[in-house]
């Protein structure tokens, strides 16, 4: 990244988000997607259509969340049309190459082949009859998922860490620290024992939780404590993630950046169920622990040598844009990079 003395404005978002597409295409797809170097690649593009909404694909998320039973008849496409199509023509020319080839990479790619292997004459599954079509989402979820979340959680890391530069300073001491620890490798180990780092992250992801709700169906009738209310088997319940997380009585001053909520101490003071940003339960996300490691992994490599701060492009306060379904920035995060002039100590 060629910067100058002042340093340079970057949409960080954008950038993220080129990071995180080439990391998931290759577990995912076991592809070289290479948006980092060519932001217009396929790969990157069809990824930005799927989180392009408009009139048609509000009223696809309204069928395929509000009248489930719609769905064999209207046929709507969850990704929209046109990375539907571009995602299960590459899936299955890679899953074809890969058995043509007997590779094995031990990457999403295997577990699918082995799972249409293990399952595709499998008469056990009466309620359900494994096809192609469900290889596919697995891999078009794992990749959309991914590539988006983390790249979301590492840019709203970025501008808390422009406005709050004592953080960023902490932060990138500890870096540091460890770098120094491992000779300047960057190991799974030490990405995952930073506990600051680790302490940033979950603030981030406490103000900015990649879906502000859950959707989860009640499987037996439930009376809500102390209260009259009671809740049906089968009734839809939609559970305000971001409305916990900005709870007053559990994170005090919830508008407020403070990493120090998540010591140790400070998660043991408060019910575990009121911090949830990857959902909880059985179905809590499964692709939260990595996730997790491409975002730490993210921060990592961009903070050990370049700092952020503010621009005149800044929003401040943040602004969410209301009509995405995942929480996005409005007009994206725009702010200052420079060679970092902070080190550890």
């Amino acid at each position: 990244m060629h910067l100058g003395s002042n340093g340079k404005v970057v949409e960080i978002k954008d950038i993220c988000a080129n990071f995180t597409t080439d990391m998931i295409g290759n577990t995912a797809f076991g592809v070289r997607v290479n948006s980092l170097q060519d932001p217009k690649a396929t790969f990157r593009e069809y990824g930005r259509m799927i989180f392009d909404y408009d009139f048609a694909r509000s009223l696809d998320f309204t069928i395929i969340f509000f009248f489930p039973n719609l769905v064999k008849y209207i046929k709507p496409k969850f990704f929209g049309k046109k990375p539907t199509q571009f995602l299960r023509t590459v899936f299955w020319d890679v899953i074809n190459q890969r058995i043509e080839s007997g590779q094995k990479r031990g990457d999403l790619i295997d577990v699918l082949i082995e799972m249409k292997e293990k399952y595709k004459d499998d008469e056990t599954l009466t309620d359900f009859k494994f096809n192609d079509d469900d290889l596919v989402s697995q891999a078009a979820i794992f990749f959309t998922g991914g590539f988006e979340t983390s790249s979301t959680t590492m840019s709203f890391t970025f501008y808390e860490l422009a406005l709050n530069p004592a953080v960023q300073n902490t932060l990138r001491a500890e870096i540091h620290d460890a770098l120094a620890k491992t000779d300047g490798k960057i190991t799974y180990d030490m990405v995952m024992s930073l506990p600051y780092l680790d302490m940033v992250v979950s603030e981030t992801l406490r103000k900015y939780p990649p879906l502000g709700f859950l959707d989860r169906v009640c499987l037996a009738d439930y009376k809500v404590p102390n209260s009259d209310l009671v809740i049906e088997k089968d009734t839809p319940v939609f559970i305000s993630v971001i409305g916990s997380h900005y709870n007053p009585e559990y994170f005090p001053n919830p508008e407020k950046f403070d990493p120090l909520r998540f010591t140790e101490e400070a998660k043991n003071s408060r019910p575990s169920y009121v911090y949830f940003p990857f959902g909880d339960g059985p179905r809590v996300c499964i692709g939260m622990r990595l996730g997790l490691m491409q975002s730490k992994l993210g921060l990592i490599q961009i903070l050990k040598d370049y700092e952020f701060s503010p621009c005149e492009k800044t929003r401040i306060p943040m602004v969410l844009d209301p009509k995405a379904l995942t929480t996005t920035a409005l007009g994206g995060i725009h702010l200052n990079i420079r060679k970092a002039t902070t080190v550890a100590g």
